[in-house]
């Protein structure tokens, strides 16, 4: 096992602070952390939190229209009437649209790439939703593309080469204002931030 707790956790256990170890943000003293919290609570709290794990995985899906994740397709937002259909919001993963809805400052609708361009990763433009952002912009009557990918080398690099696709088609290009870090995720930046950020916005 990665962490190297086998030879002095019991089985079970070490397999399930490897298992933890693995999701983002969590290093192996969370990842024990969390493994021995679960063994000392009470077996109710450890089958509620199964159930809610193979739940998600079985009824959460992609909405056909933006690909964020839902349970009914299309998502809540892409059925809002009162949303403004003109606006589109295009991020890199779901999380970054809980974080401009936190705002309350934008009030159109969304796209999610499902990752950001990075050649040395092996991500090409061809991995995200790209493909499917262009198609709704040649059937939708969408004014303004409002490119909200992180404020890093990949998401500049993402945001430059939807610039260069979807300019052409004569589609408004703006980009978030660099009220945000260099090198910042969009879901960890505060709402204020993100909501001037947003307000602030340039053409590409």
């Amino acid at each position: 096992m990665a962490i190297g707790y086998e030879n002095i956790t019991a089985e079970p256990v070490a397999r399930l602070i490897d298992e933890f170890n693995r999701l983002p943000g969590i290093g192996p003293k969370s990842a024990s952390r969390l493994a021995f919290y679960l063994l000392r609570a009470k077996p109710e709290y450890s089958e509620r939190l199964a159930a809610a794990i193979l739940d998600m995985k079985a009824r959460t899906i992609l909405c056909s229209r933006c690909y964020n994740i839902t349970v009914d397709d299309p998502c809540p937002i892409c059925r809002n009437p009162n949303r403004i259909e003109r606006q589109v919001c295009v991020v890199e993963e779901p999380l970054d649209v809980v974080a401009l809805e936190r705002t309350g400052e934008f009030k159109g609708l969304y796209h999610v790439l499902h990752g950001a361009i990075s050649p040395v990763e092996g991500i090409n433009p061809e991995d995200l939703k790209i493909r499917e952002l262009l198609a709704r912009l040649k059937t939708e009557p969408i004014e303004e593309v409002i490119l909200s990918t992180n404020p890093n080398l990949e998401g500049d690099a993402t945001a430059a080469y939807l610039a260069r696709e979807i300019i052409p088609l004569g589609i408004r290009v703006t980009r978030l204002a660099r009220g945000l870090p260099m090198g910042s995720d969009l879901e960890y930046a505060d709402e204020v931030t993100l909501g001037r950020a947003l307000q602030g916005r340039r053409e590409m």
